[in-house]
């Protein structure tokens, strides 16, 4: 039990130098990329900081295994270059139960990183998505997807419209059972039209079966008596498909917490869920996918130095890592296209990188 506490706080020490390492070299990067990217605009030194804290999380997140994988390869050269592996091992313990406390340990950031870690993330990718609209004057997300239907807003210089329906089709531009609100510069209702369907056209909203009513604050009469009906109508519209479909197009800005909710959401509305969906899982398979990455360091370094070739293991290393983060994100983009099951694309390649690292220590163990 000593030894395991060792090994899990020597594996703890590295993974949270090359996460502090990697944090460092994001910040950095990052700052220069938002420099560039609104060294024009109003924006001052601490605004530019702000948004590179923002940021740099998100990106953190996504090289989790990375950062596990380079862990493990600083944990295992350093045991094997102190002899420590060797002692280990002469003491009757096998490869094997080593590694049980850095995966145990692996295992358990990644269950933190998915329920802590992920909803940070997509708070400050939200914030900074906020605050870099503020700055380039774009504004926010103009859709929303509640239980009472779809949503949607649209502006121009003369106001703003909101848009509510009850479905839609899969890209958001045929909606069925509409309303449209519209509001002045100053936020007073101008006039609201129910449509039993609007499809969104190049520049304009072509309503069908709708009704209109017009309000004013000069004209105190009912607004029911100057409505009108028509069996199409057009309203003019800056919407586009890509804009309605990028507005909620982006599984990572949503807490996973919240996420099973905005997938059942997302089907009531007519919209297809599959991409949030895969990201769900993949989300939910992420401590096994770090889980492999110990094995594969571990898989290449856990040998004394004395045999040479340290460099090209842990070349090997890496590149098998990469290979498979590869296959995963490859595996993810089929199951987002409907190509395979989105199952199989979530946890099929985590189990291939435990399988494949797993029978090399197995052949290099017991031949």
């Amino acid at each position: 039990m000593t030894l395991h506490l060792y090994f899990a706080r020597r594996f703890l020490r590295s993974f949270l130098t090359v996460l502090m390492v990697f944090f460092v070299i994001l910040v950095m990067l990052d700052l220069i990329e938002q420099i560039r990217k609104f060294g024009s605009t109003t924006a001052d030194f601490g605004d530019l900081i702000t948004l590179t804290l923002l940021n740099v999380p998100e990106t953190l997140y996504r090289i989790l295994p990375l950062i596990m994988i380079l862990a493990t390869l600083s944990l295992f050269l350093g045991l094997a270059r102190s002899s420590e592996l060797v002692v280990a091992r002469a003491s009757g313990r096998s490869a094997l139960k080593s590694l049980v406390a850095p995966l145990v340990l692996a295992v358990m950031i990644g269950v933190i990183s998915v329920a802590l870690f992920n909803p940070i993330v997509a708070a400050t990718s939200h914030q900074y998505e906020v605050a870099s609209g503020r700055l380039t004057g774009q504004g926010a997300s103009a859709v929303s997807v509640t239980g009472e239907g779809l949503w949607l807003r649209q502006g121009n210089s003369s106001g703003q419209t909101v848009i509510n329906a009850e479905r839609s089709n899969l890209d958001g531009t045929v909606l069925f059972g509409a309303t449209f609100l519209g509001f002045d510069l100053d936020g007073r209702p101008t006039y609201r039209i129910e449509a039993e369907r609007a499809e969104l056209v190049l520049g304009a909203w072509q309503i069908d079966q709708g009704k209109e009513w017009r309000f004013s604050d000069r004209d105190d009469s009912n607004p029911e008596t100057r409505s009108f009906t028509a069996e199409r109508m057009s309203l003019a519209s800056n919407l586009t498909r890509e804009q309605i479909l990028d507005s909620f197009g982006t599984p990572s800005a949503i807490p996973i917490w919240e996420l099973p909710r905005f997938i059942s959401q997302l089907e009531a509305a007519g919209f297809s869920a599959r991409v949030h969906r895969t990201f769900l899982h993949m989300e939910l398979a992420l401590p096994l996918l770090l889980a492999s990455m110990v094995l594969v360091g571990a898989g290449f370094t856990m040998r004394h130095t004395r045999f040479g070739r340290t460099g090209l293991m842990v070349l090997l290393a890496l590149g098998l890592g990469f290979s498979l983060y590869f296959i995963r994100n490859f595996a993810a983009i089929l199951g987002e296209n409907g190509q395979i099951p989105v199952l199989l694309a979530a946890w099929g390649p985590p189990l291939a990188a435990l399988m494949l690292p797993l029978g090399l220590l197995l052949h290099l163990e017991d031949g």
